[in-house]
């Protein structure tokens, strides 16, 4: 078969033999090659108009230059030379929406009537596509960069209280050199949640890389640029903080962070998959499921490779890691309100209300807030502290803040005969016995409701042991209620020596004393 490929050593053979004078016939029975493809490689030898002792002497590079010679292809005349200078164009035109190659075609046809047919157009213009595709493999230096970006899915958890499903953004870290990963699911993808889980991934990484890489993201860049972009301030805060250096990509090139694009996909297959049947009640339950899977993937074996991720990344990133600092990054905001009516002001960013001693109600104050406190000023003394609460529209109330009519009804809000026997218990046994028979002395639980809270309350004005002597006294005297029990501490019965008459002292029974049968 004329184009059969043969060794170099064959080709030298053929030259040994036409120099010893051999014909083509006696060649092609000698080495059992047909005579075409004898004959096609003579050609090509006879074309380099060099001798046969030249031939042999040049080595199997320039040798197989000469024999595998392409010939000028057929058909690429003027007309590839114009179809070549538009292929940048159509390559551009083919990202916009509803462009097509039929589309271009016509248009190209229009423009050059002998042109070529649809069919060789597009073979043309796939092949350039083709080659425009080619991708470079790069050496990851260890512990250079780390590359960060969001997951496109969200993962979820619900609400107990509400049955509300909260989606939540996927933060996805990745090195390069080792693809040792961090995931972790966030409350938002707003900077404080962002930052804050971006420190939490060097925790985990134990140390810090020289570079952050991470796309044009707004919470990252504030203005995107080619060479220089300009970063956000508290990125840049952040980047001080940490001792490192930020960099972004080209916009829409996530090629530009591979590793991190692969992240995500490993992410998919390997977290949120077995996650997709179980459901969890809180962002810390979904999150300690992440990081169980997270480290499973981070120490399984790689795909042909002897190590997992987590050893070549102890192995060769780990030491050369940037010490972290003593203290995590913390973004600190500020925000000013008026104290409303209610002693409580808004932190607008998420629509809460915190309360305040009501006796600013009207000052304007200012709110000093993070991702997890909540700090509220006024002329620079700090009047309230919170715990930060993103639930809309909804009130974080210290009971200490409120003015005393409000907290005497809040506390009502709680009674009931559970309440009132355990604050009687902790006085004492006979204090106990006493809210017991006066629950039970009533239909209706909630009319003695404020007779147990004024016996309660003597307690403030003479002490946990005299009433609980009061309690003993009104129960021998078999009159339990409120006036009695004051009245025996007002008098200071209490303090009296209590005789206790047993049945020893009772009147002997004798035929003199008559019983309720003589009255019948």
């Amino acid at each position: 078969m004329a184009n059969k490929t043969i060794t170099m050593l064959q080709i030298r053979r053929i030259l040994q033999l036409l120099q010893s004078g051999c014909s083509e016939r006696g060649i092609s029975r000698d080495l059992s090659i047909s005579r075409k493809t004898i004959k096609a490689y003579i050609d090509k030898l006879t074309q380099s108009d060099k001798k046969i002792g030249d031939l042999l002497s040049l080595s199997d590079f320039t040798l197989s230059e000469i024999i595998h010679s392409k010939p000028v292809e057929k058909g690429k005349d003027e007309r590839y030379q114009v179809l070549c200078k538009q292929f940048p164009l159509y390559v551009s035109e083919l990202k916009r929406t509803g462009v097509t190659r039929q589309l271009l075609w016509n248009e190209y046809i229009k423009e050059h009537e002998t042109g070529y047919s649809y069919s060789q157009f597009c073979e043309y213009l796939s092949a350039h596509l083709d080659i425009s595709k080619a991708v470079m493999h790069f050496e990851h230096i260890p512990g250079a960069v780390l590359q960060v970006d969001f997951a496109g899915d969200n993962l979820s958890y619900i609400n107990k209280s509400t049955g509300e499903i909260i989606e939540c953004p996927v933060l996805v870290c990745a090195l390069p050199y080792s693809h040792y990963m961090y995931v972790e699911a966030l409350v938002s993808a707003k900077q404080e949640h962002f930052f804050s889980s971006l420190g939490r991934s060097l925790e985990y990484l134990g140390g810090v890389p020289q570079n952050i890489k991470s796309d044009n993201m707004k919470q990252y860049v504030s203005k995107s640029n080619r060479y220089e972009p300009c970063f956000t301030e508290v990125a840049e805060q952040w980047s001080l903080h940490y001792n490192t250096s930020l960099t972004a990509t080209r916009v829409r090139k996530p090629r530009d962070k591979a590793s991190v694009e692969k992240g995500v996909d490993l992410a998919y297959k390997r977290i949120y998959a077995p996650l997709r049947n179980e459901e969890y009640y809180s962002l810390a339950e979904l999150n300690q499921r992440v990081f169980q899977l997270l480290e499973e993937h981070n120490q399984i074996k790689m795909q042909n490779r002897p190590y997992s991720r987590y050893e070549r990344f102890i192995q060769d990133e780990h030491p050369l890691l940037i010490s972290l600092p003593q203290s995590p990054f913390i973004i600190k905001h500020v925000a000013t309100a008026k104290v409303q009516r209610n002693y409580h002001v808004t932190l607008g960013e998420d629509w809460h209300h915190y309360s305040v001693p009501f006796k600013n109600i009207g000052k304007q104050i200012s709110i000093v807030y993070d991702v997890n406190d909540v700090e509220i000023y006024y002329d620079y003394l700090r009047i309230a502290f919170h715990k930060r609460n993103y639930k809309k529209h909804s009130y974080t109330t210290i009971e200490e803040h409120m003015p005393p009519r409000h907290r005497y009804y809040n506390e009502t809000r709680g009674w009931d005969s559970e309440y009132f026997l355990a604050k009687a218990n902790d006085i004492g046994e006979n204090t106990g016995h006493v809210i017991k028979k006066i629950l039970d002395s009533r239909v209706f639980t909630e009319q003695a409701y404020n007779s147990c809270l004024g016996i309660l309350r003597l307690a403030n004005s003479y002490g946990n042991d005299r009433l609980e002597a009061s309690c003993i006294r009104a129960i021998h005297a078999g009159i339990v209620n409120y006036k009695s029990i004051k009245n025996i501490l007002e008098k200071n019965l209490d303090k009296q020596k209590f005789i206790h008459f047993n049945d020893e002292l009772k009147i002997p029974e004798h035929f003199n004393l008559r019983g309720a049968e003589a009255y019948h």
